[in-house]
């Protein structure tokens, strides 16, 4: 559940992280992700059907959107700018950011939007996951956007990228891109989120297949199996 401490803020289960207080209730586990899916879907895909203006960069006015979700969905009556805060300070994936009164989503996007986050800071190296069946595609004409998402999104580690394939594809294989190189090359990577980057495109001379049996990937896989197996013993 999410809770907030006077002291820290924020934070998710029983206590605060911090100093063990049990804090201030502010909504189950089943309201969190139910005004979180919300959230995602208004500020990535559509603000028109809530009729809220979004700007060049994809911020929109959090107490517009506050009184958007009570007029369209009246089981949020008790909603408030506070309660978007809340929720934005404890996603682990980052998928959220707020300035002063304003909120957008950080990628996933699939309106038309210029993205300004920041370009430093980006590691040696990201990862983006495929089926197998695509992987000689990728290595032959690189990564693009989808129809879906207008940014290619690419993974800090591989665990990452693991997980984000998983949710399409049983055993996801993973393209390793040498960022180094593409952005001496001149390619823009922002950072967005956590553990998610943006690009436009990546050419294929900057990416590579990991291979199957990369212990990371192979530890993963196992995981997989074990909680696969567990399931259908229950």
């Amino acid at each position: 559940m999410l809770r907030e401490c006077k002291a820290h803020g924020s934070f998710l289960g029983q206590n605060c992280p911090v100093c063990n207080d049990e804090g201030k209730f502010i909504m189950s586990d089943r309201e969190m992700s139910g005004l979180g899916r919300l959230i995602a879907g208004v500020l990535r895909h559509f603000p028109e059907k809530f009729g809220l203006e979004m700007d060049l960069n994809g911020w929109v006015d959090l107490n517009s959107m506050t009184d958007s979700f009570k007029e369209h969905r009246r089981y949020y009556h008790w909603l408030r700018p506070w309660h978007f805060k809340a929720i934005t300070e404890c996603d682990d994936k980052g998928r959220f950011q707020i300035e002063g009164d304003m909120m957008r989503a950080t990628y996933a996007h699939s309106v038309e939007i210029e993205i300004d986050h920041p370009t430093d800071d980006i590691p040696e190296a990201l990862y983006w996951p495929c089926s197998s069946e695509d992987v000689e595609m990728h290595l032959e004409l690189g990564l693009k956007s989808s129809e879906k998402q207008n940014y290619v999104h690419l993974s800090k580690t591989i665990r990452n990228a693991m997980e984000a394939g998983h949710v399409h594809i049983l055993r996801p294989s993973i393209i390793e891109v040498d960022t180094t190189r593409a952005i001496a090359d001149g390619h823009t990577i922002y950072r967005a989120g956590t553990t998610v980057y943006l690009t436009e495109v990546i050419p294929p001379t900057y990416v590579d297949v990991m291979p199957v049996d990369d212990p990371i990937i192979e530890e993963i896989v196992a995981e997989w199996e074990t909680e696969e197996a567990a399931k259908e013993e229950e």
